[in-house]
């Protein structure tokens, strides 16, 4: 057997001041980013040649941290979509507050087991802390609960799971679930991923508003039951991605009661607003469904990695998660001690709980809550403005902090409207003070602002409506010349 040289150290194990070395280094870089970040470019993406230049094999001997920052910093990071910065109004921002950076660094050199509660009380305490708070907002009863995700993705897919456990048991190949037409494509994933056929999930067609058709989704359960399938749950909507539509959940839940279905809402992008008063009316019933997916990681501000899943019976997920192993801590009897490993996926995990319990002790519900009434003042201010541009059509109305919006020209057809569209928005992220997103709805090509980061102020969205403006000039005085730039 190989061994190291009693005067010769191990590299990988570092002492408390070559750690502090580390980080003394990334900081340097972290601080400049930090201080430049209002003035940075938005980014483009899709660089191809950055990419495949970044391309390596395994190293077989180390290079100085040094460098690997100068590679993270100077080589990897330009060019990509500035999603931390304030003018990042495209798809749904996240914020990246860095208090949770802060958390992460501590969560993740003390390193403990949070899987479970007996190895780490005190840690899955406060984690379970940060659920309960969850729980509270969206108003659910004491004996409900959840844990932290990924994301929203895993978040859905675990409601899923889990109502097809509790409404079909295992014989579920006939169970059917209704979503609308305007879903977000992970509540789709998740249904293909629990089992359940393609064909058996029934897309209900959206209204005028992008919400959830309730005539169209009673009659499809009706035909359903009279063709033998099993319907058992139901997906609405806490805020689209498309439109930010919130379907009408207090009508959706009493046709779940009605029907016997599980109800769940994905509300990973609009559900945090209900911490707001307007947020709360918008979401009114969202307190019934059986499930509820959030994303702390959208409207809460905080960075790409931490979603959560709340059910109003915390017993659902227990039943749906449980196994049994002899090489496990002994599990908890009392119901408010949770091991997470008994409710979620998951048995290995990092410690999420920090980087939301640090933000919310440090400032309260109270800074969260004005800053979410912040974005939709924002949000209003800017339809408002756009109303006033001629040409400017609404396509969406703002139901929390997206909408979507588009350029019309009577003269022109649907392909050629679109076509302008997607150039106006392509002169506008030019600009690189703002970057926006495009989707279809109704058949048309639609831009969408969605103002959500928490360093998004009233003066960013002065440079959108500028540059939006700018656009328009541009498109307009190439339609009186007849041509193009490139003719």
């Amino acid at each position: 057997m190989r061994t190291v040289p009693e005067d010769q150290k191990n590299p990988l194990e570092l002492d408390s001041e070559q750690f502090s070395a580390l980080v003394e280094s990334a900081m340097e870089r972290l601080k400049t980013f930090i201080d430049t970040l209002a003035e940075q470019p938005m980014g483009e993406g899709g660089h191809e040649a950055q990419g495949r230049a970044l391309a390596e094999p395994l190293p077989e001997s180390g290079v100085p941290f040094d460098d690997l920052l100068k590679v993270i910093f100077e080589d990897a990071l330009p060019g990509s979509f500035n999603t931390t910065s304030p003018g990042y109004l495209a798809y749904i921002p996240s914020g990246g507050l860095l208090h949770a950076g802060v958390a992460d660094l501590i969560a993740n050199t003390i390193n403990r087991y949070v899987g479970a509660w007996y190895p780490s009380p005190g840690l899955v305490q406060i984690e379970s802390n940060v659920v309960c708070w969850f729980c509270e907002m969206v108003g659910y009863p004491k004996e409900s609960g959840g844990f932290l995700t990924a994301g929203g993705s895993p978040a859905n897919q675990t409601a899923v799971t889990t109502a097809r456990y509790e409404k079909l048991g295992e014989e579920f190949l006939d169970g059917t679930v209704y979503v609308s037409d305007q879903i977000h494509h992970s509540v789709l994933k998740a249904a293909s991923l629990a089992g359940i056929r393609a064909s058996h999930v029934r897309m209900v067609r959206s209204d005028e508003t992008f919400r959830l058709c309730l005539e169209d989704l009673q009659q499809k359960i009706a035909e359903d039951r009279e063709a033998g399938r099993q319907p058992f749950m139901v997906a609405a909507s806490g805020g689209t991605t498309n439109s930010g539509a919130v379907d009408d959940l207090n009508g959706v839940a009493d046709i779940a009661e009605r029907e016997g279905l599980w109800m769940h809402v994905d509300a990973a992008y609009g559900g945090f607003f209900v911490l707001t008063e307007r947020g709360r009316e918008v979401l009114r019933g969202l307190e019934r469904a059986d499930s509820i997916t959030l994303d702390p990681h959208k409207s809460l501000f905080l960075p790409y990695g931490v979603g959560s899943i709340l059910v109003r019976d915390v017993s659902t997920l227990k039943r749906t998660h449980t196994v049994h192993a002899d090489y496990l801590p002994p599990m908890q009897s009392e119901p408010d001690l949770v091991d997470f490993c008994e409710i979620s996926p998951e048995l290995s995990r990092d410690f999420r709980g920090l980087r939301v319990w640090v933000p919310l002790k440090m400032h309260g519900a109270v800074a969260f809550r004005q800053a979410l009434d912040e974005k939709l003042d924002l949000t209003h201010y800017a339809v408002d403005a756009l109303r006033q541009m001629p040409g400017i059509e609404i396509l969406a109305e703002p139901q929390l902090s997206l909408f979507a919006f588009a350029f019309n020209r009577p003269e022109h057809t649907t392909e050629e409207l679109d076509e302008l569209n997607r150039e106006l928005m392509t002169r506008v992220n030019l600009r690189q003070r703002v970057s926006l997103a495009a989707t279809n709805l109704a058949g048309r090509l639609a831009l969408r602002i969605c103002v959500l980061s928490f360093r998004t102020h009233r003066d960013r969205i002065d440079m959108c409506l500028d540059d939006i403006r700018a656009a328009i000039a541009e498109l307009e005085g190439l339609a009186l010349d007849g041509g193009s730039e490139n003719d």
